[in-house]
Protein backbone atom coordinates (compact mmCIF):
# COMPACT_ATOMS: atom_id res chain seq x y z
CA UNK A 1 0.00 0.00 0.00
CA UNK A 2 1.24 3.48 -0.82
CA UNK A 3 1.83 5.59 2.25
CA UNK A 4 2.14 9.31 2.72
CA UNK A 5 5.15 10.44 4.70
CA UNK A 6 5.66 13.67 6.56
CA UNK A 7 2.06 14.86 6.65
CA UNK A 8 -1.20 14.13 8.40
CA UNK A 9 -3.31 11.36 6.84
CA UNK A 10 -5.96 12.45 4.41
CA UNK A 11 -9.66 11.68 4.90
CA UNK A 12 -9.47 8.99 2.23
CA UNK A 13 -6.54 7.30 3.95
CA UNK A 14 -8.35 7.34 7.30
CA UNK A 15 -11.50 5.81 5.79
CA UNK A 16 -9.42 3.18 4.00
CA UNK A 17 -7.75 2.24 7.28
CA UNK A 18 -11.13 2.00 9.00
CA UNK A 19 -12.23 -0.52 6.40
CA UNK A 20 -9.02 -2.51 5.98
CA UNK A 21 -7.35 -2.44 9.42
CA UNK A 22 -9.01 -5.14 11.54
CA UNK A 23 -7.91 -3.68 14.88
CA UNK A 24 -9.13 -0.15 14.13
CA UNK A 25 -12.40 -1.47 12.69
CA UNK A 26 -12.96 -3.59 15.80
CA UNK A 27 -12.30 -0.64 18.09
CA UNK A 28 -14.72 1.60 16.21
CA UNK A 29 -17.48 -1.03 16.18
CA UNK A 30 -16.94 -1.70 19.91
CA UNK A 31 -17.22 2.01 20.65
CA UNK A 32 -20.42 2.40 18.61
CA UNK A 33 -22.03 -0.67 20.19
CA UNK A 34 -21.28 0.45 23.75
CA UNK A 35 -22.50 3.99 23.09
CA UNK A 36 -25.72 2.53 21.67
CA UNK A 37 -26.07 0.51 24.88
CA UNK A 38 -25.75 3.71 26.92
CA UNK A 39 -28.50 5.34 24.87
CA UNK A 40 -30.80 2.33 25.22
CA UNK A 41 -30.39 2.32 29.02
CA UNK A 42 -31.84 5.84 29.21
CA UNK A 43 -35.21 4.51 28.00
CA UNK A 44 -35.44 1.65 30.54
CA UNK A 45 -37.91 3.24 33.01
CA UNK A 46 -37.42 3.53 36.75
CA UNK A 47 -40.49 1.80 38.25
CA UNK A 48 -43.16 3.28 40.52
CA UNK A 49 -43.29 6.90 39.21
CA UNK A 50 -46.24 8.96 37.96
CA UNK A 51 -44.65 10.18 34.75
CA UNK A 52 -47.32 12.70 33.80
CA UNK A 53 -46.89 14.57 37.08
CA UNK A 54 -43.12 14.40 36.75
CA UNK A 55 -43.27 15.74 33.20
CA UNK A 56 -45.07 18.84 34.52
CA UNK A 57 -42.28 19.26 37.08
CA UNK A 58 -39.64 19.01 34.34
CA UNK A 59 -41.37 21.68 32.26
CA UNK A 60 -41.15 24.04 35.24
CA UNK A 61 -37.58 23.00 36.12
CA UNK A 62 -35.96 25.85 34.26
CA UNK A 63 -32.27 26.26 33.62
CA UNK A 64 -30.97 23.68 36.11
CA UNK A 65 -32.97 20.77 34.69
CA UNK A 66 -32.16 21.85 31.12
CA UNK A 67 -28.45 22.11 31.90
CA UNK A 68 -28.24 18.66 33.55
CA UNK A 69 -30.56 17.04 31.01
CA UNK A 70 -28.11 17.97 28.23
CA UNK A 71 -25.33 15.90 29.84
CA UNK A 72 -27.60 12.90 30.43
CA UNK A 73 -29.04 12.98 26.91
CA UNK A 74 -32.59 13.40 28.18
CA UNK A 75 -32.10 10.84 30.95
CA UNK A 76 -33.50 13.10 33.67
CA UNK A 77 -36.64 13.99 31.72
CA UNK A 78 -37.30 10.36 30.67
CA UNK A 79 -36.40 8.94 34.12
CA UNK A 80 -34.49 5.93 32.82
CA UNK A 81 -32.15 3.81 34.91
CA UNK A 82 -29.25 5.67 33.29
CA UNK A 83 -30.78 9.03 34.31
CA UNK A 84 -27.64 10.17 36.16
CA UNK A 85 -25.41 8.83 33.41
CA UNK A 86 -21.75 9.75 33.71
CA UNK A 87 -22.35 12.79 35.96
CA UNK A 88 -21.22 11.16 39.27
CA UNK A 89 -17.98 9.99 37.64
CA UNK A 90 -17.34 13.44 36.15
CA UNK A 91 -18.00 15.09 39.52
CA UNK A 92 -15.70 12.59 41.24
CA UNK A 93 -12.95 13.25 38.69
CA UNK A 94 -13.21 16.99 39.28
CA UNK A 95 -13.04 16.49 43.07
CA UNK A 96 -9.96 14.26 42.70
CA UNK A 97 -8.27 16.87 40.52
CA UNK A 98 -8.87 19.51 43.18
CA UNK A 99 -7.70 17.21 45.98
CA UNK A 100 -4.56 16.28 44.04
CA UNK A 101 -3.47 19.90 44.19
CA UNK A 102 -4.27 20.12 47.91
CA UNK A 103 -3.07 16.72 49.25
CA UNK A 104 0.64 15.85 48.90
CA UNK A 105 -0.16 12.11 49.03
CA UNK A 106 -2.33 12.23 45.90
CA UNK A 107 0.16 14.54 44.16
CA UNK A 108 2.94 12.06 44.88
CA UNK A 109 0.83 9.19 43.49
CA UNK A 110 0.22 11.11 40.27
CA UNK A 111 3.72 12.45 39.69
CA UNK A 112 6.11 9.88 41.14
CA UNK A 113 4.39 6.48 41.21
CA UNK A 114 3.99 6.09 37.44
CA UNK A 115 1.36 3.71 36.10
CA UNK A 116 0.75 2.09 39.50
CA UNK A 117 0.00 5.49 41.02
CA UNK A 118 -2.40 6.38 38.22
CA UNK A 119 -4.23 3.07 38.73
CA UNK A 120 -4.60 3.84 42.44
CA UNK A 121 -5.99 7.29 41.67
CA UNK A 122 -8.40 5.73 39.16
CA UNK A 123 -9.59 3.28 41.82
CA UNK A 124 -10.07 6.11 44.35
CA UNK A 125 -12.06 8.00 41.71
CA UNK A 126 -14.34 4.99 41.21
CA UNK A 127 -15.07 4.69 44.93
CA UNK A 128 -15.71 8.42 45.16
CA UNK A 129 -18.02 8.21 42.13
CA UNK A 130 -19.95 5.42 43.87
CA UNK A 131 -20.36 7.47 47.04
CA UNK A 132 -21.21 10.65 45.17
CA UNK A 133 -23.62 8.76 42.91
CA UNK A 134 -25.39 7.31 45.96
CA UNK A 135 -25.80 10.81 47.45
CA UNK A 136 -27.15 12.21 44.17
CA UNK A 137 -29.46 9.21 43.71
CA UNK A 138 -30.80 9.56 47.25
CA UNK A 139 -31.46 13.29 46.84
CA UNK A 140 -33.13 12.68 43.48
CA UNK A 141 -35.25 9.88 44.97
CA UNK A 142 -36.35 12.16 47.83
CA UNK A 143 -37.41 14.78 45.26
CA UNK A 144 -39.27 12.13 43.24
CA UNK A 145 -41.18 10.63 46.19
CA UNK A 146 -44.01 13.15 45.71
CA UNK A 147 -44.52 11.61 42.24
CA UNK A 148 -44.66 8.00 43.46
CA UNK A 149 -47.61 5.91 42.30
CA UNK A 150 -50.31 5.16 44.90
CA UNK A 151 -49.74 2.00 46.94
CA UNK A 152 -45.93 2.26 46.93
CA UNK A 153 -44.45 2.80 50.39
CA UNK A 154 -42.35 5.94 50.73
CA UNK A 155 -39.30 4.19 52.21
CA UNK A 156 -39.50 1.37 49.66
CA UNK A 157 -39.84 3.86 46.81
CA UNK A 158 -36.84 5.94 47.94
CA UNK A 159 -34.68 2.83 48.38
CA UNK A 160 -35.51 1.16 45.06
CA UNK A 161 -35.25 4.42 43.10
CA UNK A 162 -31.88 5.34 44.61
CA UNK A 163 -30.59 1.78 44.05
CA UNK A 164 -31.72 1.77 40.41
CA UNK A 165 -30.15 5.18 39.69
CA UNK A 166 -26.78 4.52 41.37
CA UNK A 167 -26.54 1.09 39.72
CA UNK A 168 -27.23 2.59 36.31
CA UNK A 169 -24.60 5.26 36.92
CA UNK A 170 -21.97 2.65 37.83
CA UNK A 171 -22.81 0.64 34.70
CA UNK A 172 -22.31 3.77 32.57
CA UNK A 173 -18.98 4.41 34.30
CA UNK A 174 -17.88 0.83 33.56
CA UNK A 175 -18.94 1.17 29.92
CA UNK A 176 -16.95 4.41 29.58
CA UNK A 177 -13.82 2.70 30.91
CA UNK A 178 -14.27 -0.20 28.49
CA UNK A 179 -14.53 2.31 25.63
CA UNK A 180 -11.30 4.00 26.77
CA UNK A 181 -9.49 0.65 26.98
CA UNK A 182 -10.87 -1.23 23.97
CA UNK A 183 -12.44 1.44 21.79
CA UNK A 184 -11.54 4.77 20.23
CA UNK A 185 -11.37 7.98 22.22
CA UNK A 186 -11.90 8.82 25.87
CA UNK A 187 -14.95 6.94 27.13
CA UNK A 188 -16.45 9.44 29.57
CA UNK A 189 -16.09 12.30 27.07
CA UNK A 190 -17.69 10.24 24.30
CA UNK A 191 -20.65 9.35 26.54
CA UNK A 192 -21.28 13.06 27.17
CA UNK A 193 -20.72 13.78 23.46
CA UNK A 194 -23.35 11.25 22.40
CA UNK A 195 -25.82 12.50 25.02
CA UNK A 196 -25.45 16.08 23.75
CA UNK A 197 -25.79 15.00 20.12
CA UNK A 198 -28.95 13.04 21.03
CA UNK A 199 -30.68 16.28 22.06
CA UNK A 200 -29.89 18.05 18.78
CA UNK A 201 -32.70 16.51 16.64
CA UNK A 202 -35.33 17.65 19.14
CA UNK A 203 -33.88 21.17 19.27
CA UNK A 204 -33.62 21.35 15.46
CA UNK A 205 -37.16 20.03 15.05
CA UNK A 206 -38.53 22.64 17.46
CA UNK A 207 -36.58 25.35 15.63
CA UNK A 208 -37.96 24.31 12.24
CA UNK A 209 -41.51 24.27 13.62
CA UNK A 210 -40.98 27.73 15.09
CA UNK A 211 -39.66 29.02 11.75
CA UNK A 212 -42.66 27.60 9.88
CA UNK A 213 -45.24 28.98 12.29
CA UNK A 214 -43.51 32.26 13.15
CA UNK A 215 -43.37 35.62 11.44
CA UNK A 216 -40.48 37.17 9.53
CA UNK A 217 -38.79 38.58 12.63
CA UNK A 218 -38.73 35.07 14.17
CA UNK A 219 -37.05 33.65 11.06
CA UNK A 220 -34.46 36.45 11.14
CA UNK A 221 -33.82 35.72 14.82
CA UNK A 222 -33.29 32.01 14.09
CA UNK A 223 -30.84 32.82 11.28
CA UNK A 224 -28.90 35.20 13.55
CA UNK A 225 -28.77 32.59 16.34
CA UNK A 226 -27.54 29.86 13.99
CA UNK A 227 -24.85 32.19 12.60
CA UNK A 228 -23.73 32.99 16.17
CA UNK A 229 -23.46 29.28 16.91
CA UNK A 230 -21.39 28.68 13.76
CA UNK A 231 -19.03 31.56 14.52
CA UNK A 232 -18.71 30.29 18.09
CA UNK A 233 -17.78 26.81 16.87
CA UNK A 234 -15.10 28.23 14.57
CA UNK A 235 -13.72 30.31 17.43
CA UNK A 236 -13.69 27.29 19.75
CA UNK A 237 -11.68 25.29 17.21
CA UNK A 238 -9.04 28.01 16.93
CA UNK A 239 -8.80 28.53 20.69
CA UNK A 240 -8.75 24.80 21.50
CA UNK A 241 -5.89 24.29 19.05
CA UNK A 242 -4.12 27.56 19.87
CA UNK A 243 -0.87 27.52 21.85
CA UNK A 244 2.20 29.66 22.48
CA UNK A 245 5.37 27.87 21.36
CA UNK A 246 8.24 29.00 23.56
CA UNK A 247 11.62 28.13 21.94
CA UNK A 248 14.01 26.07 24.06
CA UNK A 249 17.62 25.08 23.31
CA UNK A 250 19.50 22.12 24.76
CA UNK A 251 23.21 22.60 25.50
CA UNK A 252 25.95 20.66 23.73
CA UNK A 253 26.83 17.40 25.47
CA UNK A 254 30.00 15.39 25.47
CA UNK A 255 29.65 11.66 24.88
CA UNK A 256 32.10 8.77 25.10
CA UNK A 257 35.10 9.01 22.77
CA UNK A 258 35.35 12.79 23.10
CA UNK A 259 32.56 13.61 20.65
CA UNK A 260 30.04 16.38 21.18
CA UNK A 261 26.32 16.14 20.58
CA UNK A 262 25.18 19.31 18.79
CA UNK A 263 22.73 21.62 20.54
CA UNK A 264 19.12 21.04 19.60
CA UNK A 265 16.36 23.62 19.32
CA UNK A 266 12.77 22.74 20.12
CA UNK A 267 9.80 24.46 21.70
CA UNK A 268 7.66 24.26 24.82
CA UNK A 269 3.93 24.52 23.99
CA UNK A 270 1.65 26.40 26.39
CA UNK A 271 -2.04 26.05 25.48
CA UNK A 272 -4.20 29.11 25.17
CA UNK A 273 -7.12 27.36 26.89
CA UNK A 274 -5.41 25.05 29.38
CA UNK A 275 -8.58 24.36 31.34
CA UNK A 276 -10.73 23.34 28.38
CA UNK A 277 -14.39 23.18 29.38
CA UNK A 278 -13.70 22.77 33.12
CA UNK A 279 -13.90 26.50 34.09
CA UNK A 280 -17.39 26.73 32.58
CA UNK A 281 -18.50 23.51 34.32
CA UNK A 282 -17.19 24.77 37.68
CA UNK A 283 -18.81 28.18 37.20
CA UNK A 284 -22.13 26.63 36.12
CA UNK A 285 -22.13 24.38 39.18
CA UNK A 286 -21.65 27.37 41.51
CA UNK A 287 -24.24 29.53 39.72
CA UNK A 288 -26.84 26.76 39.88
CA UNK A 289 -25.95 25.71 43.45
CA UNK A 290 -28.42 28.16 45.12
CA UNK A 291 -31.17 26.95 42.78
CA UNK A 292 -30.37 23.31 43.58
CA UNK A 293 -30.49 23.91 47.33
CA UNK A 294 -33.64 26.05 46.97
CA UNK A 295 -35.42 23.21 45.15
CA UNK A 296 -34.63 20.88 48.07
CA UNK A 297 -35.11 23.21 51.07
CA UNK A 298 -37.80 25.55 49.65
CA UNK A 299 -36.24 28.41 51.63
CA UNK A 300 -37.83 31.72 50.47
CA UNK A 301 -34.64 33.80 50.74
CA UNK A 302 -32.68 31.19 48.79
CA UNK A 303 -35.35 31.12 46.11
CA UNK A 304 -34.96 34.91 45.74
CA UNK A 305 -31.16 34.60 45.48
CA UNK A 306 -31.54 31.83 42.87
CA UNK A 307 -33.96 34.05 40.96
CA UNK A 308 -31.38 36.84 40.74
CA UNK A 309 -28.75 34.39 39.42
CA UNK A 310 -30.93 33.12 36.58
CA UNK A 311 -30.65 34.16 32.90
CA UNK A 312 -34.42 34.63 32.78
CA UNK A 313 -34.55 36.92 35.81
CA UNK A 314 -35.30 40.65 35.83
CA UNK A 315 -31.55 41.31 36.29
CA UNK A 316 -29.85 39.22 33.58
CA UNK A 317 -26.82 41.54 33.72
CA UNK A 318 -26.13 40.36 37.30
CA UNK A 319 -26.18 36.71 36.19
CA UNK A 320 -23.90 37.50 33.25
CA UNK A 321 -21.46 39.45 35.43
CA UNK A 322 -21.25 36.73 38.12
CA UNK A 323 -20.98 33.94 35.55
CA UNK A 324 -18.27 35.77 33.59
CA UNK A 325 -16.27 36.49 36.76
CA UNK A 326 -16.48 32.87 37.94
CA UNK A 327 -15.33 31.56 34.55
CA UNK A 328 -12.35 33.93 34.55
CA UNK A 329 -11.41 32.99 38.12
CA UNK A 330 -11.68 29.25 37.50
CA UNK A 331 -9.62 29.62 34.32
CA UNK A 332 -6.69 30.86 36.39
CA UNK A 333 -7.32 28.22 39.06
CA UNK A 334 -7.40 25.32 36.61
CA UNK A 335 -4.37 26.63 34.69
CA UNK A 336 -2.43 26.55 37.96
CA UNK A 337 -3.35 22.87 38.32
CA UNK A 338 -2.32 21.84 34.82
CA UNK A 339 1.16 23.41 34.76
CA UNK A 340 3.51 24.57 37.50
CA UNK A 341 6.09 27.06 36.13
CA UNK A 342 8.49 26.34 38.99
CA UNK A 343 8.48 22.59 38.28
CA UNK A 344 8.90 23.19 34.53
CA UNK A 345 11.84 25.55 35.14
CA UNK A 346 13.49 23.01 37.47
CA UNK A 347 13.09 20.18 34.95
CA UNK A 348 14.51 22.32 32.14
CA UNK A 349 17.54 23.23 34.24
CA UNK A 350 18.17 19.60 35.18
CA UNK A 351 18.00 18.56 31.53
CA UNK A 352 20.41 21.24 30.41
CA UNK A 353 17.68 23.04 28.48
CA UNK A 354 17.12 26.80 28.50
CA UNK A 355 14.94 29.46 26.93
CA UNK A 356 17.05 31.81 24.74
CA UNK A 357 17.60 35.11 26.51
CA UNK A 358 16.25 33.88 29.88
CA UNK A 359 18.44 32.72 32.74
CA UNK A 360 17.77 29.17 34.00
CA UNK A 361 16.07 28.72 37.37
CA UNK A 362 13.90 31.35 39.02
CA UNK A 363 14.09 33.74 36.04
CA UNK A 364 12.70 31.00 33.78
CA UNK A 365 9.90 30.29 36.26
CA UNK A 366 8.99 34.00 36.38
CA UNK A 367 9.02 34.23 32.58
CA UNK A 368 6.83 31.12 32.18
CA UNK A 369 4.43 32.36 34.87
CA UNK A 370 4.01 35.68 33.05
CA UNK A 371 3.35 33.99 29.71
CA UNK A 372 0.91 31.55 31.30
CA UNK A 373 -1.01 34.35 33.03
CA UNK A 374 -1.38 36.31 29.79
CA UNK A 375 -2.53 33.21 27.90
CA UNK A 376 -4.97 32.29 30.69
CA UNK A 377 -6.41 35.81 30.67
CA UNK A 378 -7.05 35.63 26.92
CA UNK A 379 -8.48 32.11 27.18
CA UNK A 380 -10.68 33.07 30.15
CA UNK A 381 -12.02 36.14 28.36
CA UNK A 382 -12.84 33.96 25.35
CA UNK A 383 -14.62 31.35 27.51
CA UNK A 384 -16.61 34.06 29.26
CA UNK A 385 -17.64 35.59 25.95
CA UNK A 386 -18.61 32.19 24.53
CA UNK A 387 -20.68 31.45 27.64
CA UNK A 388 -22.53 34.79 27.66
CA UNK A 389 -23.02 35.72 24.00
CA UNK A 390 -25.25 32.76 22.88
CA UNK A 391 -27.56 33.31 25.90
CA UNK A 392 -27.68 37.04 25.19
CA UNK A 393 -28.55 36.39 21.54
CA UNK A 394 -31.28 33.94 22.60
CA UNK A 395 -32.75 36.64 24.85
CA UNK A 396 -32.55 39.28 22.12
CA UNK A 397 -34.08 37.10 19.40
CA UNK A 398 -36.57 35.35 21.75
CA UNK A 399 -35.64 32.01 20.18
CA UNK A 400 -35.56 29.53 23.08
CA UNK A 401 -35.56 26.25 21.17
CA UNK A 402 -31.83 25.75 21.81
CA UNK A 403 -32.21 26.42 25.54
CA UNK A 404 -29.61 24.40 27.46
CA UNK A 405 -27.41 23.87 24.40
CA UNK A 406 -24.92 26.58 25.24
CA UNK A 407 -21.22 27.18 25.45
CA UNK A 408 -20.47 24.13 27.60
CA UNK A 409 -22.14 21.81 25.11
CA UNK A 410 -20.40 23.40 22.12
CA UNK A 411 -16.99 23.21 23.81
CA UNK A 412 -17.50 19.54 24.65
CA UNK A 413 -18.70 18.67 21.15
CA UNK A 414 -15.78 20.41 19.45
CA UNK A 415 -13.16 19.25 21.96
CA UNK A 416 -14.19 15.59 21.95
CA UNK A 417 -14.48 15.52 18.16
CA UNK A 418 -10.96 16.96 17.79
CA UNK A 419 -9.42 14.58 20.36
CA UNK A 420 -11.08 11.49 18.87
CA UNK A 421 -10.07 12.46 15.33
CA UNK A 422 -6.47 12.95 16.51
CA UNK A 423 -6.47 9.50 18.11
CA UNK A 424 -7.67 7.90 14.87
CA UNK A 425 -5.03 9.84 12.92
CA UNK A 426 -2.35 8.67 15.36
CA UNK A 427 -3.38 5.07 14.75
CA UNK A 428 -3.26 5.58 10.96
CA UNK A 429 0.23 7.12 11.22
CA UNK A 430 1.41 4.18 13.31
CA UNK A 431 0.12 1.85 10.59
CA UNK A 432 2.24 3.75 8.05
CA UNK A 433 5.42 3.03 9.94
CA UNK A 434 4.46 -0.60 10.51
CA UNK A 435 4.00 -0.94 6.78
CA UNK A 436 7.38 0.73 6.15
CA UNK A 437 9.08 -1.69 8.57
CA UNK A 438 7.49 -4.72 6.89
CA UNK A 439 8.72 -3.44 3.53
Amino acid sequence: MLVSRGRNPSAGEVIRQMVQAKDLRSRILTTLALLLLVRLGIYIPVPGIDREAFRSFIEQGGQLIGFLDIFTGGGLSTLGVFALGILPFINASIIIQLLTAALPQLEDLQKNEGEAGRRKIAQITRYLALGWGFIQSLVFALILRQYALPGVGEAVFVFQTALALVTGSMVVMWISEVITERGVGQGASLVIFVNIVATLPRALGSTIELAQSGDRSTVVGIVVLVLVFLVTIVGIVFVQEGSRRIPIVSAKRQVGGGGLLPSRQSYLPLKLNAGGVMPIIFASALVFLPLTIANITRAPWLIRVAGYLSPGSSTPWLYALVFFGLILGFSFFYASLTINPQDVATNLKRGGVAIPGVRPGSATATYLSGVQNRLTLLGGLFLGAVAIIPSAVEGATQVRTFQGLGATSLLILVGVAIDTAKQVQTYVISQRYEGMVRQ
